[in-house]
């Protein structure tokens, strides 16, 4: 029995893979994209699995549906998947999802140039050039971030106490700057970040509490962020985002770099209006830049706006038939 048929626009943003599914759609529930998001994790979640694991993807895969808009004044509306989970925003998701959608026709703009767009975090503001038919880049006002968790110290076997922050820039993030038993990025490399990080996560999970105090269902931590020095001189910082099982993103984040910012803004170290340069674990680069400070609930925050470039890889028609003992995905860990 075919369970579903899926065409798709595969694209990347600066590196990282974004999967727009054009077709196969589940018909979701809700007033709101969080309303939405949470049925289809009760419901649909199997297309998730089917469509970003192997051996139709990988560990790194993300994607992305576009759907009518929540509200009155939006143009669109995106619900975020990949290999962690069904998220409540993804920054270089949205970069990838409004090139392709637009360079395929499948957003008409209400104003040439501009988007608002209904995410389950919240609603966003984009801007995007384009010429000759391609996007030049996309650069969304991101839902408002903050300071979780300052300074806090996580005891991590084997590798030995770790201080660290806890940031949101649509999800959550333990971020970890250069310190004793963390020399920094570049001395690193994938291979213990890759090996570190899931138990990191793990320990913050217990030892911290994170729920978005605006709304419930977005909550835990999904993310770590490790800094470091750039490779490029015009960058003002780097990082290694981990996420999933064992993905590392090789675009510089959105949500992370929104987060980044969050935390450099609350201890002093960047300025309302202020330019954030932020560099991906293969050097690749996107604009970021505090545009207003705010508040969510009791905490402090700031409106972050991230800036990046999205390029189409294929366009491909992905079948899931309950048949293939594989349809919903598997990962060699």
């Amino acid at each position: 029995m075919l369970k579903g048929t899926f065409a798709c626009i595969d694209a990347h943003t600066c590196g990282n893979p974004v999967r727009l599914v054009t077709s196969g759609h589940p018909n979701l529930k809700g007033r709101t994209m969080s309303d939405k998001r949470q049925d289809f994790l009760a419901h649909h979640d199997w297309i998730r699995r089917a469509l970003m694991f192997e051996p139709r993807g990988h560990d790194m895969m993300s994607g992305a549906f576009l759907y009518p808009p929540c509200s009155e004044q939006a143009d669109a509306a995106i619900l975020f998947i990949e290999t962690s989970g069904c998220l409540p925003m993804c920054g270089h998701g949205t970069i990838g999802t409004v090139t392709a959608a637009l360079e395929a026709g499948l957003i008409t703009p209400r104003v040439a140039g501009e988007l608002r767009l209904d995410v389950p975090a919240g609603q966003l503001q984009v801007r995007y050039q384009q010429s000759a038919g391609k996007v030049d880049w996309v650069r969304l006002t991101n839902i408002a971030s903050y300071l979780a968790h300052r300074e806090v110290t996580l005891s991590v076997p084997g590798l030995g106490d770790l201080t660290v922050d806890v940031a949101y820039g649509g999800n959550y993030y333990v971020i970890v700057d250069p310190q004793r038993h963390y020399p920094g990025l570049r001395h690193w490399g994938a291979e213990k970040i890759l090996r570190w990080s899931p138990l990191v996560r793990q320990i913050a999970q217990q030892t911290l509490d994170c729920v978005h105090p605006l709304d419930a269902t977005v909550q835990g931590i999904s993310h770590v962020l490790w800094t470091g020095e750039p490779l490029h001189g015009d960058s003002d910082g780097a990082n290694a985002v981990f996420y999933g099982e064992k993905a590392i993103d090789r675009s510089p984040c959105g949500t992370g770099t929104s987060a980044r910012m969050a935390q450099l803004h609350a201890k002093g170290l960047l300025d309302t209006g202020e330019q954030y340069v932020h560099e991906s674990i293969i050097g690749s680069q996107f604009i970021g830049r505090v545009e207003a400070t705010t508040e969510v609930g009791p905490y402090p925050a700031i409106q972050p706006s991230i800036q990046g470039w999205a390029r189409v890889t294929g366009h491909n028609t992905i079948t899931v038939d309950d048949d293939d003992p594989y349809a919903f995905g598997f990962q060699v860990l």
